[in-house]
């Protein structure tokens, strides 16, 4: 199943934007509905290193595997 991809925009060669590892939690709880149940404080960053992933796909992944 692939996964959404919220409103990422596109690059100019086609490749999704990437989302910036200090974006807070609060502000992607309404695209990604798994980060209800994280801190609103919490940096994505902080979610990338805690599951040990590069990108916000594997933070999604973890989230929903936590459950």
């Amino acid at each position: 199943m692939p996964v959404p991809k919220g409103t990422r925009s596109r690059n100019q060669d086609g490749r999704y934007r990437e989302e910036r590892s200090d974006a807070l939690a609060k502000n992607l709880r309404k695209d990604y509905p798994e980060f209800n149940h994280v801190n609103g404080n919490t940096k994505l960053g902080t979610l990338k290193e805690k599951f040990d992933t590069p990108s916000l796909d594997g933070v999604l992944k973890a989230l929903r595997n936590q459950k």
